[in-house]
This record gives structure tokens, sequence and C-alpha cells, in this order.
């Protein structure tokens, strides 16, 4: 059984603190634990929000644990799916990136951002991402970096106090972190998946992200013994520190309405 964070599927936060210097840090991040929910109702939602985002919309970073699934990105190759009998589905979407694995144990991180106004570049949020999982990582001692060409957290050689080497050198250049991202009209969606600990044998099942024989590894297997919801809201305060240059302070409740899920339609993708 994985340790959810789940008090209730509406529950928001609001990540607050903003740069004095008027920019792209004045802008504040929400953020919705969404809770155990299937991945259609997560897609279709995340779509509705960008559909009717306007030039005020708050940008918001939302946190998910989604039943088993398979996801197909927009140009993936289906023969990444080695075994068509596994009993879980496989769902085409519209982000960037081939074929990937969640379950119950991961955190998801979807990222509703509107570039335009932050004046970032897609590249540039695609680094800022990966670096809010790295810095999250490393509050649990474990060490990881990007691997050129393959967006993504990858495993590497522990250096850190308290580290565990040899987990670190077992598994050197295992993938525990996930990327992919839609941007429309300037905003994203899609997002990130980190690995805390969870059943990795569906990924067997696939070439993750493409990559055959590519080791896909969680916290727990490195050694790391710890909460969902903990983890999750450490990821969502450094992905709001990226991507808002906010201060990385705790999360303060804030009331507001549950996002209904309803579908639409898009075009385009990019990882």
């Amino acid at each position: 059984m994985s340790n959810t964070l789940l008090d209730s599927p509406s529950e928001i936060f609001v990540i607050a603190g903003a740069n004095d210097t008027p920019g792209v840090g004045d802008y504040s991040v929400t953020l919705r634990w969404r809770g155990l929910e299937p991945y259609q109702e997560s897609f279709d939602a995340m779509r509705t929000f960008t559909d009717a985002r306007t030039p005020e919309t708050q940008d918001e970073i939302w946190l998910v644990e989604h039943p088993q699934v398979f996801t197909l990105g927009l140009a993936g190759d289906p023969t990444h799916l080695l075994l068509g009998d596994s009993g879980i589905p496989l769902i085409k979407v519209d982000r960037g990136g081939q074929i990937t694995y969640h379950g119950p144990g991961q955190i998801i991180a979807y990222l509703l951002v509107d570039l335009r106004r932050r004046k970032l570049m897609v590249r540039e949020l695609v680094r800022r991402i990966e670096e809010a999982v790295i810095d999250t990582l490393a509050t649990y001692n474990l060490a990881a970096d990007r691997k050129a060409g393959a967006p993504g957290i990858y495993v590497t050689q522990a250096t850190a106090e308290g580290a565990n080497v040899r987990l670190h050198e077992q598994h050197e250049g295992a993938k525990i972190a996930a990327l992919g991202l839609k941007i429309r009209n300037g905003c994203s969606y899609h997002g990130v998946s980190l690995n805390v600990k969870m059943d990795l044998q569906p990924f067997l099942a696939i070439n993750p992200c493409g990559y055959a024989g590519l080791e896909t590894v969680d916290m727990a297997t490195l050694g790391v013994d710890a909460g969902w919801r903990d983890v999750a809201l450490m990821l969502a305060e450094r992905l709001a520190h990226q991507i808002g240059e906010l201060p990385a302070t705790a999360a303060q409740p804030h009331d507001g309405p549950a996002i209904q899920a309803v579908a639409a339609a898009s075009t385009g993708s990019t990882e």
C-alpha cells in the first residue's frame, strides 16, 4: 500500500512569497493536492484548465498519484510497450516523449505555468524542473543528475555525507524521475514524476522513455524510507522556487473550489 497524502482531493494551498522586484517572481503558485485520481481525469482537467486560462490566471502545481497506467507521448512509438497483455491500460497523450509508467507510490507534479508571463523559454523551464527534482532528492542524501539528450533525472555517484554509497554505485545511471511537457498558447501542462516507493515491475514491460534496458528505481531502492506526502510537499516547494523565483517556504492553507474535469482538444507538444 502506498503512503498517499490524501486528506481531500480538493485540498488547496498557496505557496506564497514573491520577490520585491517586479518581474517573474511577482506571481505566487497555487498548489492543489488532487489525490489518487485516474489518469484520464487529470489529463482532461489539465487541458480544460489551460483552455480556460486568462492572462490573470494564477499558475498552479497539481500533486497527484495515479492508479497503474502506461502513457505514450504524441510522437511515441507503441513498440516500446513490450508486453501487450500486462493488464495495465495504455493511454495516448499529447505531451512530448515516449512511453512511461505511472502507479501508486509515485509523485506526479503537473505544472500549469504561463511561460510568457514568467518570461521563460521551454528549455529553461525543463532545466528548472530538473533542478527542483535534484534539490528534492539531495535533501534525502540522494545523488542525482541530468543526462544529456535524455530529459529526466538519473542516479549518480554519491558524494554527500550520509548517502548510501553502495546502493548509488549499484544503481548508477538508473532513472528515478521522468519529465514531459505540453505547451499550448504559451502555457505548460503535464510535468514530472518522481518515484518514491512503488512496484517497479511494470517498468520491465516497457522501454522506459524509449530506452531499451534502462533501469528504473525509486527512492526506497536507494535506501530512503520517506512518506509520499512529505516528499511531495518538498518537491512542490522546490518547483515553486525554481519556476517562480519564490522562497521555498512551507505551503499555507487556502480555501478554493475543486477543478472539474472536462475533456478538451489540443495540438502540438514539447519535452
